[in-house]
């Protein structure tokens, strides 16, 4: 099958073949469809499948078939949630690449920079809308987005979204729109909130589920080295003298992990950058287009900060620190071996990551092969004591531990609490997980 057999317009056709798109990947070939139809969608997908073009297609498509009144200004008919501004970037990017014959307008929306180029594009008027949800609530809030005549809504990377904390964000925008739409929700993994929100949120979903973790990895050269903590960064530079290793995207759990990899690679004369949260919007996509022109050889990453980059020909994947939740690691080395092509992905596991390690594991189905030829082979057995360990990750680094210090307003007042200046205990957290309500039953 190719595209061709889809029932896709002119337009939309000559767009994909200006991209060099012949063959639709699996989800695109039984997503497109179903969406065209008018169905509701869950798609269970991880990222280098193609889902953006899954649905981002069949909504240029539904949405040029349904000409608005030319005489009025350009509503919000669609509008894309995803997690990061990254993401949100490169979604935009695809819809104006796809619909770049139609006469469909898209605008993208997300925090980390000022709003004034973002207002006037809305002002202009949109068809379709890529958001991230806090800077979507924000413009609302102001008055710049009305989302009342929204037909189509997406869901991309759900379970990316409740990690990052959105879900309020998300709620809130969900009850500004319409009840008689369409709904397409894609999360790599389906944990108890997201199967609350697609049984809330879609109505008779068809779902699609394209590669489940364990085939992802299939195709990937795995290897891992067992090395204390403090010999990471000498590993990682002494593995990084291999030039057939043409680019590389390194992992850590930490944005200051990140900027001390990179200090240490720069001292190595191996070009490098880091992009996380503490960047600014700028900062990270310079660093990104840098990378992907070659002009540097390694970008060193958070997860909330590379999900979502596509990265095409990636030599190798580095998990400088392996990730607490084991999907991540799929996420995480499924950026390299993209588009039926082989990859490498290397992991280091220090003696407190061993849990993690076995968490991996069991996910993917296989043991990770070890490499023996390790010149920093770890040396340390003991784990480090829980409370320890999650003490320094929380802690700044340089900083001291602090110390506990015996005071009279440790034991003022009979509640045992120490008392604030009206005299009450402090509040306690509310830590109650928000609940999706259905409000309402949906017509199909």
């Amino acid at each position: 099958m190719d595209f061709k057999d889809l029932n896709l317009s002119r337009r939309i056709l000559d767009a994909l073949e200006k991209e060099n798109y012949a063959v639709p990947t699996p989800i695109q070939e039984q997503a497109i469809p179903l969406v065209l139809a008018g169905r509701d969608l869950l798609g269970c997908a991880q990222t280098g499948t193609g889902k953006t073009a899954a649905f981002a297609v069949p909504i240029l498509q539904l949405l040029s078939g349904r000409p608005a009144d030319p005489k009025e200004p350009r509503k919000i008919r669609s509008l894309v949630l995803t997690p990061t501004r990254e993401l949100a970037l490169q979604i935009y990017e695809s819809f104006h690449s796809y619909g770049r014959y139609t006469r469909l307008h898209t605008c993208v929306v997300f925090g980390g920079v000022s709003q004034k180029m973002q207002v006037e594009k809305l002002r202009r008027g949109v068809d379709i809308l890529v958001a991230t949800p806090g800077r979507l609530n924000d413009l609302m809030n102001q008055g710049y987005i009305q989302l009342k005549n929204i037909e189509i809504l997406v869901l991309d990377e759900a379970d990316r979204m409740l990690d990052m904390g959105f879900i309020a964000d998300v709620k809130k925008i969900i009850a500004k729109i319409p009840q008689q739409r369409q709904t397409l929700l894609f999360s790599a993994t389906m944990p108890k909130e997201i199967e609350e929100m697609v049984d809330t949120l879609l109505v008779d979903p068809a779902k699609v589920e394209i590669t489940p973790p364990a085939t992802t990895v299939d195709r990937i050269d795995q290897s891992l080295y067992f090395v204390d903590k403090d010999n990471k960064r000498k590993l990682l530079v002494s593995l990084l003298e291999d030039s057939s290793i043409r680019s590389a995207l390194v992992f850590t759990r930490t944005k200051h992990g990140a900027d001390r990899v990179v200090r240490e690679l720069e001292k190595a004369n191996i070009n490098a950058q880091a992009i996380h949260g503490n960047k600014s919007q700028n900062a990270r996509q310079t660093a990104l287009n840098s990378f992907k022109n070659g002009s540097i050889r390694v970008l060193v990453a958070t997860d909330i900060a590379a999900r979502g980059i596509d990265i095409e020909e990636l030599s190798c994947v580095f998990n400088y620190d392996l990730p607490e939740v084991p999907e991540t690691y799929v996420h995480r080395i499924g950026r390299t071996g993209r588009a039926g092509l082989s990859g490498t992905a290397v992991s280091f596991c220090c003696i407190d990551e061993k849990p993690d390690l076995r968490n991996i594991q069991k996910l993917i189905g296989k043991t990770i092969p070890v490499v023996q030829d390790n010149p920093y082979p770890m040396l340390i057995t003991t784990p480090t004591p829980k409370s320890e360990l999650r003490r320094r990750r929380t802690m700044a680094p340089g900083a001291e531990p602090r110390k506990k210090v015996s005071s009279k307003k440790e034991t003022a007042g009979k509640s045992g609490f120490a008392e604030s200046s009206k005299g009450k205990p402090p509040a306690k957290k509310y830590t109650e997980k928000p609940k999706w309500k259905k409000t309402y039953p949906r017509k199909g």
